[in-house]
Protein backbone atom coordinates (compact mmCIF):
# COMPACT_ATOMS: atom_id res chain seq x y z
CA UNK A 1 0.00 0.00 0.00
CA UNK A 2 1.43 3.36 -1.03
CA UNK A 3 2.08 5.89 1.71
CA UNK A 4 1.10 9.43 0.83
CA UNK A 5 3.61 11.90 2.20
CA UNK A 6 2.12 14.96 3.82
CA UNK A 7 4.00 18.20 3.28
CA UNK A 8 4.81 20.16 6.40
CA UNK A 9 3.34 23.64 5.86
CA UNK A 10 6.01 25.19 8.08
CA UNK A 11 8.64 24.14 5.53
CA UNK A 12 6.86 25.68 2.52
CA UNK A 13 8.55 28.76 1.08
CA UNK A 14 6.36 31.45 -0.48
CA UNK A 15 9.15 32.08 -2.96
CA UNK A 16 8.85 28.46 -4.06
CA UNK A 17 5.19 29.01 -4.88
CA UNK A 18 6.13 32.03 -6.98
CA UNK A 19 8.62 29.91 -8.91
CA UNK A 20 6.07 27.13 -9.39
CA UNK A 21 3.57 29.67 -10.74
CA UNK A 22 6.18 31.17 -13.11
CA UNK A 23 7.22 27.73 -14.41
CA UNK A 24 3.59 26.82 -15.08
CA UNK A 25 3.14 30.06 -17.01
CA UNK A 26 6.38 30.05 -19.03
CA UNK A 27 7.26 26.31 -19.34
CA UNK A 28 10.96 27.13 -19.14
CA UNK A 29 13.41 27.51 -16.25
CA UNK A 30 15.23 30.27 -18.12
CA UNK A 31 12.10 32.29 -18.96
CA UNK A 32 10.69 31.82 -15.46
CA UNK A 33 13.94 33.14 -13.99
CA UNK A 34 13.85 36.17 -16.29
CA UNK A 35 10.26 36.94 -15.26
CA UNK A 36 11.21 36.72 -11.57
CA UNK A 37 14.57 38.45 -11.88
CA UNK A 38 16.40 35.29 -10.78
CA UNK A 39 19.26 33.32 -12.29
CA UNK A 40 18.65 29.87 -13.82
CA UNK A 41 20.65 28.09 -11.05
CA UNK A 42 18.62 29.88 -8.37
CA UNK A 43 15.34 28.79 -9.99
CA UNK A 44 16.60 25.21 -10.29
CA UNK A 45 17.69 25.14 -6.63
CA UNK A 46 14.33 26.50 -5.46
CA UNK A 47 12.49 23.96 -7.61
CA UNK A 48 14.56 21.15 -6.07
CA UNK A 49 13.52 22.28 -2.57
CA UNK A 50 9.86 22.47 -3.61
CA UNK A 51 10.03 18.95 -5.06
CA UNK A 52 11.30 17.64 -1.72
CA UNK A 53 8.66 19.52 0.26
CA UNK A 54 5.75 18.36 -1.94
CA UNK A 55 7.07 14.84 -2.72
CA UNK A 56 6.56 15.19 -6.46
CA UNK A 57 8.86 15.92 -9.44
CA UNK A 58 6.44 18.70 -10.51
CA UNK A 59 8.18 19.17 -13.89
CA UNK A 60 9.86 16.87 -16.39
CA UNK A 61 12.43 18.08 -18.90
CA UNK A 62 11.49 17.85 -22.59
CA UNK A 63 13.00 19.11 -25.80
CA UNK A 64 10.80 22.18 -25.53
CA UNK A 65 11.45 23.12 -21.93
CA UNK A 66 9.72 21.61 -18.88
CA UNK A 67 6.38 19.83 -18.79
CA UNK A 68 4.24 19.88 -15.61
CA UNK A 69 3.27 16.66 -13.87
CA UNK A 70 -0.39 15.98 -13.00
CA UNK A 71 0.35 17.15 -9.44
CA UNK A 72 1.76 20.45 -10.70
CA UNK A 73 -1.32 20.98 -12.87
CA UNK A 74 -3.55 20.35 -9.83
CA UNK A 75 -1.64 23.05 -7.94
CA UNK A 76 -1.87 25.66 -10.71
CA UNK A 77 -5.18 27.23 -9.63
CA UNK A 78 -4.73 27.11 -5.82
CA UNK A 79 -1.15 28.46 -6.06
CA UNK A 80 -2.30 31.32 -8.30
CA UNK A 81 -5.11 32.07 -5.85
CA UNK A 82 -2.73 32.09 -2.85
CA UNK A 83 -0.34 34.46 -4.63
CA UNK A 84 -3.21 36.76 -5.60
CA UNK A 85 -4.34 36.95 -1.95
CA UNK A 86 -0.79 37.74 -0.81
CA UNK A 87 -0.37 40.44 -3.45
CA UNK A 88 -3.81 42.03 -3.02
CA UNK A 89 -4.48 41.63 0.70
CA UNK A 90 -1.10 41.42 2.40
CA UNK A 91 1.67 43.03 0.36
CA UNK A 92 -0.27 45.76 -1.42
CA UNK A 93 -0.63 49.01 0.50
CA UNK A 94 -4.26 49.98 0.50
CA UNK A 95 -4.68 53.44 -1.03
CA UNK A 96 -6.38 56.23 0.88
CA UNK A 97 -8.84 58.22 -1.19
CA UNK A 98 -9.17 61.40 0.83
CA UNK A 99 -11.83 62.78 -1.52
CA UNK A 100 -14.22 59.93 -0.63
CA UNK A 101 -13.15 59.04 2.89
CA UNK A 102 -15.36 59.62 5.93
CA UNK A 103 -12.52 58.93 8.33
CA UNK A 104 -12.45 60.67 11.72
CA UNK A 105 -8.92 61.61 12.84
CA UNK A 106 -8.27 62.22 16.53
CA UNK A 107 -5.57 64.81 17.18
CA UNK A 108 -3.99 65.51 20.55
CA UNK A 109 -3.24 69.19 20.95
CA UNK A 110 -3.46 71.77 23.75
CA UNK A 111 -6.65 73.80 23.85
CA UNK A 112 -5.00 76.61 21.95
CA UNK A 113 -3.91 74.14 19.28
CA UNK A 114 -7.57 73.95 18.36
CA UNK A 115 -7.32 77.63 17.42
CA UNK A 116 -3.90 77.53 15.77
CA UNK A 117 -3.97 74.21 13.90
CA UNK A 118 -7.55 73.17 13.26
CA UNK A 119 -8.90 76.08 11.14
CA UNK A 120 -6.16 75.76 8.47
CA UNK A 121 -6.50 71.97 8.55
CA UNK A 122 -10.26 72.21 8.04
CA UNK A 123 -9.83 74.62 5.11
CA UNK A 124 -7.36 72.18 3.58
CA UNK A 125 -9.75 69.27 4.10
CA UNK A 126 -12.59 71.25 2.48
CA UNK A 127 -10.58 71.10 -0.75
CA UNK A 128 -9.16 67.57 -0.56
CA UNK A 129 -11.34 65.61 1.84
CA UNK A 130 -14.77 67.20 2.30
CA UNK A 131 -16.15 64.31 4.38
CA UNK A 132 -13.13 63.71 6.60
CA UNK A 133 -13.74 64.82 10.19
CA UNK A 134 -11.39 65.76 13.02
CA UNK A 135 -11.65 65.33 16.77
CA UNK A 136 -9.35 67.41 18.95
CA UNK A 137 -8.54 66.21 22.46
CA UNK A 138 -6.44 67.74 25.20
CA UNK A 139 -4.66 64.95 27.06
CA UNK A 140 -2.08 65.36 29.85
CA UNK A 141 1.45 64.84 28.56
CA UNK A 142 2.10 61.45 30.24
CA UNK A 143 -1.09 59.98 28.75
CA UNK A 144 -0.49 61.26 25.21
CA UNK A 145 1.92 58.45 24.39
CA UNK A 146 -0.50 55.82 25.64
CA UNK A 147 -3.30 57.27 23.50
CA UNK A 148 -1.13 57.19 20.35
CA UNK A 149 0.13 53.70 21.10
CA UNK A 150 -3.34 52.28 21.71
CA UNK A 151 -4.92 53.95 18.69
CA UNK A 152 -7.14 56.17 20.81
CA UNK A 153 -5.48 59.09 19.01
CA UNK A 154 -3.86 59.36 15.58
CA UNK A 155 -1.50 62.31 15.92
CA UNK A 156 -0.17 64.79 18.48
CA UNK A 157 0.69 68.35 17.42
CA UNK A 158 2.46 70.78 19.71
CA UNK A 159 5.26 70.66 22.26
CA UNK A 160 5.43 67.10 23.62
CA UNK A 161 8.96 66.42 24.92
CA UNK A 162 7.70 63.25 26.64
CA UNK A 163 7.16 61.63 23.21
CA UNK A 164 10.84 61.68 22.25
CA UNK A 165 11.24 57.97 22.98
CA UNK A 166 11.48 54.57 21.31
CA UNK A 167 8.50 53.51 19.24
CA UNK A 168 7.46 57.07 18.37
CA UNK A 169 8.25 59.30 15.40
CA UNK A 170 8.32 63.06 15.21
CA UNK A 171 8.63 65.78 12.60
CA UNK A 172 9.57 69.37 13.28
CA UNK A 173 7.01 71.86 11.97
CA UNK A 174 8.31 75.25 13.08
CA UNK A 175 10.42 76.96 15.71
CA UNK A 176 8.58 78.98 18.32
CA UNK A 177 9.44 81.61 20.93
CA UNK A 178 7.49 83.66 23.47
CA UNK A 179 5.67 86.97 23.46
CA UNK A 180 3.91 88.97 26.11
CA UNK A 181 0.26 89.88 25.53
CA UNK A 182 -1.50 92.89 27.01
CA UNK A 183 -4.68 94.79 26.23
CA UNK A 184 -4.32 97.31 23.41
CA UNK A 185 -4.44 100.32 25.77
CA UNK A 186 -2.23 98.86 28.47
CA UNK A 187 -0.34 101.69 30.27
CA UNK A 188 3.03 100.06 29.53
CA UNK A 189 2.27 98.78 26.04
CA UNK A 190 5.65 99.50 24.44
CA UNK A 191 7.44 97.26 21.94
CA UNK A 192 9.50 95.64 24.68
CA UNK A 193 9.25 95.35 28.44
CA UNK A 194 12.26 96.34 30.47
CA UNK A 195 13.17 93.97 33.28
CA UNK A 196 11.85 96.50 35.80
CA UNK A 197 8.52 96.89 33.96
CA UNK A 198 8.14 93.14 33.59
CA UNK A 199 8.73 92.44 37.26
CA UNK A 200 6.55 95.34 38.39
CA UNK A 201 3.58 94.12 36.33
CA UNK A 202 0.96 91.67 37.51
CA UNK A 203 0.77 88.47 35.48
CA UNK A 204 -1.58 85.70 34.44
CA UNK A 205 0.25 82.39 34.08
CA UNK A 206 -1.01 79.46 32.03
CA UNK A 207 -0.25 75.96 33.26
CA UNK A 208 -1.70 73.56 30.66
CA UNK A 209 -2.63 70.33 32.37
CA UNK A 210 -1.32 71.78 35.61
CA UNK A 211 2.21 71.65 34.24
CA UNK A 212 4.78 74.43 34.56
CA UNK A 213 5.32 75.97 31.13
CA UNK A 214 8.73 76.53 29.53
CA UNK A 215 8.77 80.27 30.16
CA UNK A 216 7.85 79.88 33.81
CA UNK A 217 10.66 77.33 34.17
CA UNK A 218 13.02 79.77 32.44
CA UNK A 219 12.20 82.50 34.99
CA UNK A 220 12.80 80.11 37.86
CA UNK A 221 16.19 79.10 36.51
CA UNK A 222 17.17 82.77 36.26
CA UNK A 223 15.94 83.49 39.75
CA UNK A 224 13.40 86.00 38.41
CA UNK A 225 10.25 86.39 40.46
CA UNK A 226 7.04 87.90 39.13
CA UNK A 227 3.77 88.90 40.72
CA UNK A 228 1.29 86.24 39.59
CA UNK A 229 -2.27 87.47 40.09
CA UNK A 230 -3.94 84.56 38.30
CA UNK A 231 -3.18 80.96 37.33
CA UNK A 232 -5.28 79.35 34.56
CA UNK A 233 -5.21 75.94 32.90
CA UNK A 234 -6.21 76.96 29.38
CA UNK A 235 -4.74 79.47 26.94
CA UNK A 236 -8.19 80.17 25.53
CA UNK A 237 -9.26 81.96 28.72
CA UNK A 238 -6.38 84.46 28.54
CA UNK A 239 -7.78 87.03 26.03
CA UNK A 240 -10.94 87.65 28.06
CA UNK A 241 -8.88 88.15 31.22
CA UNK A 242 -6.44 90.55 29.55
CA UNK A 243 -9.08 92.68 27.85
CA UNK A 244 -10.56 93.56 31.25
CA UNK A 245 -7.35 94.13 33.22
CA UNK A 246 -3.79 95.36 33.12
CA UNK A 247 -2.40 91.84 33.54
CA UNK A 248 0.40 90.48 31.35
CA UNK A 249 0.46 86.98 29.87
CA UNK A 250 3.60 85.48 28.38
CA UNK A 251 2.66 82.74 25.91
CA UNK A 252 4.11 81.03 22.82
CA UNK A 253 4.33 83.53 19.99
CA UNK A 254 2.15 81.60 17.54
CA UNK A 255 -0.65 81.67 20.10
CA UNK A 256 -0.15 85.37 20.80
CA UNK A 257 -0.32 86.19 17.09
CA UNK A 258 -3.68 84.45 16.76
CA UNK A 259 -5.13 86.26 19.79
CA UNK A 260 -3.87 89.66 18.63
CA UNK A 261 -5.49 89.51 15.19
CA UNK A 262 -8.59 91.52 16.09
CA UNK A 263 -6.63 94.44 17.56
CA UNK A 264 -7.94 94.20 21.12
CA UNK A 265 -4.62 92.78 22.33
CA UNK A 266 -1.09 93.63 21.39
CA UNK A 267 2.24 91.85 21.55
CA UNK A 268 5.21 93.04 23.58
CA UNK A 269 8.62 91.37 23.66
CA UNK A 270 9.67 90.05 27.08
CA UNK A 271 12.94 91.36 28.54
CA UNK A 272 14.60 87.96 28.07
CA UNK A 273 13.82 84.77 26.17
CA UNK A 274 14.62 81.09 26.67
CA UNK A 275 16.01 79.27 23.70
CA UNK A 276 13.40 78.77 20.92
CA UNK A 277 11.58 75.46 21.03
CA UNK A 278 10.28 73.26 18.26
CA UNK A 279 6.62 72.55 17.60
CA UNK A 280 6.32 69.05 16.14
CA UNK A 281 3.86 66.42 15.03
CA UNK A 282 4.23 63.04 16.74
CA UNK A 283 2.89 59.58 15.87
CA UNK A 284 3.40 55.98 16.89
CA UNK A 285 5.43 53.56 14.78
CA UNK A 286 2.52 51.20 14.26
CA UNK A 287 0.81 53.71 11.90
CA UNK A 288 3.97 54.99 10.23
CA UNK A 289 3.18 53.31 6.88
CA UNK A 290 -0.62 53.58 6.97
CA UNK A 291 -1.91 55.46 3.91
CA UNK A 292 -4.56 57.44 5.80
CA UNK A 293 -2.06 58.56 8.43
CA UNK A 294 0.45 59.45 5.72
CA UNK A 295 -2.15 61.76 4.16
CA UNK A 296 -2.87 63.38 7.54
CA UNK A 297 0.79 63.93 8.39
CA UNK A 298 1.62 65.28 4.93
CA UNK A 299 -1.31 67.68 5.20
CA UNK A 300 -0.05 68.97 8.55
CA UNK A 301 3.49 69.27 7.21
CA UNK A 302 2.37 71.17 4.13
CA UNK A 303 0.32 73.61 6.20
CA UNK A 304 2.67 74.35 9.09
CA UNK A 305 6.25 73.47 8.13
CA UNK A 306 8.35 76.60 8.08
Amino acid sequence: MAVIRKADITSLDLNGLRILDALLQHGSVTRAGQALGMSQPAVSAALARLRRELGDPLFARTGRGVRPTPRALELAVPVSRVLDVVRDEIVRTRPFDASRSRRVFTIITPDIGEVVFLPPLLRHADQQAPEVAFRAVSIPFPAAGEALESGEADLAIGYFPDLAKAGFYQQRLFRNSFACMVRARHPHATDRFSSAQFQAAQHVVVRPGGRVHLFEQFLRERGTTIDVRLHVSHFSSVPTVLERSNLVATVPRDIAQVFARDGRLRLVDPPAQPRPFDVKQHWHGRVAADAAHLWLRESVRALFHD
